[in-house]
């Protein structure tokens, strides 16, 4: 059975490992731990062995079971102050950090409780991208690390702010552990727990059949990066000591847009047919990119994210046939995501789907 512990007010729900988990060598406090990157980070640490404790509202998922889960809000200092006079840490992955002073604030709070400090970023953090290429040298938003805000507001806000705000937070986390620092700027994260809808979306249009609208051409190359290779990549970092910044995508021409639908295709056994549709057609009829059709965006850089300093330090990234497989196996057997506010943003409707293509044909 698990216990109820009082620490200062705030509750502490601590569940026994189960049994065949082995009790590692890394301590790592997760900030966050319920949903998607968090969730999938926490499942893989605790089958490697390692201690791990999350700390979250428990309002947006579920613990996952073998974590000492501590409740409490970032935001709260009172909260903050009753988590680091509760235990010490090898590291702290954040996974759930948006605002760059709520962030800080944690970060000064930990630094006498862990070694060093993982922080998932974005490369939204580039001001040039997606209009152009980048690596971990191109510049980033100038935000200050003390940067108010909420993250209850996150899901509403534009990529620069989103951009800008992220990397005030990696400023605000080097500031605080004094280069004991690894930053991890992913790409668009794909696989089995997704929340934003995505991949979901395409999976679950193209098992739906029919005549299926199909963005650009099919051999335009993409770069997304399985969460669980992401997952691997961070643990790794963590038990060899690793720090810096990284890119996290799969290596440029690594898959297409066509092998990534043909996919989906498979592993729903779906008859869709692709009709494959200009950019310029899908721009000229005010298609939201990125959105309205995910993973389609026009900019030459939005697949075009140097991966190579992490790819050295040891990211290694599966098929993008089989983060497809592993989603839809997700979906069908756990049913789909959480609700989430993104969610909502994802998508074409099917009308505007044969309003689109019957304007196509008119054209062709």
């Amino acid at each position: 059975m698990g216990r109820l512990l009082a620490a200062e007010g705030m509750v502490i729900l601590s569940t026994p490992l189960p049994a065949c988990v082995m009790i590692g060598d890394m301590r790592i406090l997760v900030l966050g731990g319920t949903r998607f990157v968090g969730r999938v980070l926490v499942e893989e640490a605790l089958a490697q062995g390692h201690q791990v404790t999350t700390f979250n509202r428990g309002q947006t998922g579920h613990d996952v079971p073998g974590v000492e889960a501590v409740r409490g809000d970032r935001e709260n200092r009172s909260d903050l102050l009753s988590l680091v006079q509760g235990g010490e840490w090898d590291w702290v992955v954040d996974t759930s950090g948006y605002v760059p002073q709520v962030v800080g604030n944690a970060a000064r709070l930990l630094s006498d409780r862990a070694s060093a400090y993982v922080f998932l970023s974005t490369i939204s953090v580039y001001p040039g991208w997606p209009a152009e290429p980048v690596n971990e040298d191109s510049n980033v938003y100038d935000c200050p690390p003390d940067a108010l805000g909420t993250a209850e507001d996150e899901a509403n806000w534009s990529a620069a702010q989103y951009g800008a705000y992220k990397a005030g937070c990696e400023r605000a986390v080097q500031e605080a552990f004094e280069g004991a620092v690894t930053v991890l700027r992913p790409g668009v994260i794909l696989g089995p727990q997704e929340n934003v809808g995505r991949l979901t979306w395409w999976l679950r249009r193209i098992a739906q059949g029919g005549r299926v609208l199909a963005p650009g051409r099919p051999a335009k190359p993409i770069q997304p990066i399985d969460i669980r290779d992401l997952t691997a990549f961070t643990l790794s970092c963590l038990a060899q000591g690793t720090t810096g910044t990284f890119n996290v995508t799969a290596p440029k021409g690594r898959a297409t847009f066509g092998e990534m639908l043909d996919a989906c295709r498979t592993v729903t056994s779906s008859a869709a047919e692709l009709t494959w549709v200009d950019d310029a057609f899908l721009v000229e009829h005010d298609v939201r990119q990125w959105t309205e059709i995910p993973l389609w965006r026009t900019p030459l850089g939005t697949w075009q994210v140097d991966s190579t300093a992490g790819l050295a330090a040891g990211l290694v990234c599966r098929p993008t046939a089989a983060t497809v497989r592993d989603t839809h196996l997700w979906l069908t057997e756990a049913g789909g995501p959480l609700a989430y506010g993104r969610q909502a943003h994802h998508g074409l409707s099917l009308k505007r789907e044969r309003d689109l293509l019957k304007a196509w044909d008119r054209r062709r």
